[in-house]
């Protein structure tokens, strides 16, 4: 479609910020946070809390994250409540604007904390519209943008949405993942304690592959009775071997997981051989489904939110679980050495996996929470237990 031949909404007066579709929709609303563009996949999330720690999930990088609920920022931030250093999503949508911090734990106020990480917001949009053109079409590419003077150039924003080359094919890992090893310190945060210390007993130890981790993880592994040391995404077996580690964790991260498989997924594959027990999570549980034999697919608008059932297979109980995922294992194609454990109630989606005649699961959701329930710590439990077997 030529330049000229582009039609969207007109800018209304006093809008600071729009978000650019790649169809040529122009979504305007307020500017707050940083000031410039940025460009990723639309998406929503259905948390009602935990805004701070969505932002700071490094499984969201080149994700634009719109919030369904309608306050969000109305509690402030924290240094407590960050979920990696490293970067996640590009920026936010949300329906109110953004108020003044009302929490007796923020230390700051959401815009500022997003312009301190340059990450752009718009706020006054519909985001109910927003998230059903979502369910309808797709996530789409799309371009976010700030400016406190208004002026945008909408065709060469839609340009740049339409030139984005989205999510699939794309290896987000190596990007976001730690660059050196580390010893985790700390276990989980409690009210009035903050973070745990980490137990000075010998414990089994854990060899963590970072692929985008949420710092939970770990805190959860240390509170189920292991000791962690966290390396890089690309970290080849014969490091990972050196550390004569009792099991081996395959973190979450963003991107698609057909890309970072391919180096990811012969480490794997050698960890598997020697019957090291392995537990992944979210991208780490579809690098062990790529291991296995397992293909994974794009999901029409994936999983967001922290209120997503999920049925444990073993014996029908059902897990009220926090997703984010675009990505999942296909569980029309499950080679005959992997088992189905858990699915979604929500369409049916693969959601864990174990493989056959192996000390190895993985669950597509978060049972670390932060932000949602925490109904599935039992899996940090049943993999700490295989290391002490």
């Amino acid at each position: 479609m030529a330049d000229a031949a582009l039609s969207y909404a007109p800018q209304p007066k006093g809008a600071t910020g729009v978000l650019v579709l790649a169809s040529g929709q122009a979504i305007w609303g307020h500017g707050f946070g940083a000031v410039g563009a940025a460009v990723g996949e639309v998406c929503f999330n259905t948390a009602m809390t935990g805004y701070q720690e969505v932002m700071t999930d490094p499984s969201y990088a080149a994700q634009i994250v719109t919030f369904t609920f309608p306050h969000i920022g109305n509690v402030g931030v924290n240094d407590e409540d960050v979920e990696a250093a490293v970067e996640g999503a590009v920026g936010c949508v949300v329906r109110e604007d953004v108020t003044a911090p009302s929490n007796f734990r923020a230390r700051g106020e959401f815009g500022d904390w997003l312009k301190a990480k340059g990450k752009i917001g718009i706020a006054g949009l519909d985001t109910r519209a927003l998230t059903r053109l979502i369910r309808l079409s797709g996530a789409p590419n799309a371009v976010i943008a700030h400016d406190p003077a208004g002026k945008f150039d909408i065709p060469a924003l839609i340009r740049r949405a339409r030139d984005w080359p989205g999510l699939e094919g794309m290896d987000l890992a190596r990007v976001v993942s730690r660059q050196g090893d580390e010893d985790w310190q700390g276990g989980v945060w409690s009210l009035g304690h903050g973070y745990a210390r980490s137990p000075r007993e010998p414990r089994p130890h854990v060899v963590a592959i970072d692929y985008g981790a949420k710092d939970n993880i770990f805190r959860n592994l240390v509170k189920a009775g292991a000791q962690v040391t966290v390396v890089p995404a690309q970290t080849p077996l014969e490091s990972i071997l050196e550390f004569n580690p009792d099991g081996v964790f395959l973190s979450n991260g963003p991107g698609d997981p057909a890309a970072t498989g391919a180096y990811a997924v012969p480490t794997i594959q050698g960890v598997l051989e020697r019957d090291i027990p392995v537990f992944g999570i979210c991208l780490g549980h579809q690098m062990l489904g790529l291991a296995a034999g397992a293909r994974t697919t794009k999901m029409h608008q994936g999983h967001r939110g922290a209120n997503h059932p999920v049925k444990r297979l073993e014996d029908g109980v059902v897990e009220i679980t926090s997703m984010n995922h675009g990505f999942a294992i296909d569980n029309a194609a499950l080679p005959e050495t992997v088992e189905e454990t858990h699915v979604s109630l929500f369409d049916g989606s693969n959601c864990g996996i174990a493989i056959k005649g192996k000390r190895a699961f993985g669950v597509q959701y978060h049972p670390e929470a932060s932000p949602g329930p925490q109904d599935s710590f039992y899996l940090f439990e049943r993999f700490v237990g295989m290391l002490k077997k």
